[in-house]
């Protein structure tokens, strides 16, 4: 990152060793030593201190920073999103798997676990919507992109869009045979 070198210069323009920094700047010497050996970055406090101290802007004293900022927040929201997608489809393939069991051999309260397992799972679902709607990705091509880190061009977007309402109703006709097949086979087992 550019900033380490940017309070390098600064400090030097000022004639300021590492000491008298940290001492202005309300932190350690060795914070300010962390900050130019880029071993950690200042937060939004420190950088406003020390824009007023150099006399630059904040645009200024972040100079190129600001779009590897941007590219590190994206990687964070990239690996949010795989973790909780990978963390939904576990517990989705188990729900599937662990009803009947426990039906058989735990009886009812079998049942108010999987009752509760489900509800979990479906509150993990919501945070994967919450994360899939806030970056608006709906389709899995758009996934795809998304966790490649690269966005659709216009042409690919209008396809996609127009795949979403044919989407939503195949999920909701997908959801209904499972939950028809899974009161069906409980019917079967306990009926």
């Amino acid at each position: 990152m550019e900033l380490s070198g940017q309070i390098k210069k600064y400090r030097g323009e000022k004639g300021w060793n590492q000491e008298t920094l940290a001492e202005k700047a309300y932190v350690s010497r060795q914070t300010v030593s962390n900050w130019e050996n880029e071993k950690s970055y200042p937060d939004v406090h420190s950088l406003l201190i020390l824009s007023g101290l150099f006399g630059v802007s904040l645009d200024e004293l972040v100079k190129g920073d600001v779009q590897t900022m941007k590219e590190e927040i994206k990687k964070d929201d990239i690996n949010r999103f795989k973790k909780w997608t990978w963390i939904y489809t576990a517990m989705f393939i188990l729900m599937i798997l662990i009803p009947f069991p426990l039906m058989k051999f735990l009886g009812w309260a079998g049942l108010g676990i999987f009752a509760v397992y489900t509800a979990l799972t479906l509150a993990v679902a919501f945070k994967v919507e919450k994360l899939k709607k806030q970056d608006n990705i709906r389709t899995y091509k758009e996934i795809s992109a998304y966790l490649e880190g690269r966005s659709l061009d216009s042409a690919e977007k209008a396809e996609e869009a127009a795949k979403a309402p044919y989407q939503q109703a195949l999920l909701a006709i997908g959801s209904g045979a499972l939950a028809f097949t899974v009161m069906a086979l409980l019917t079967h087992f306990f009926g």
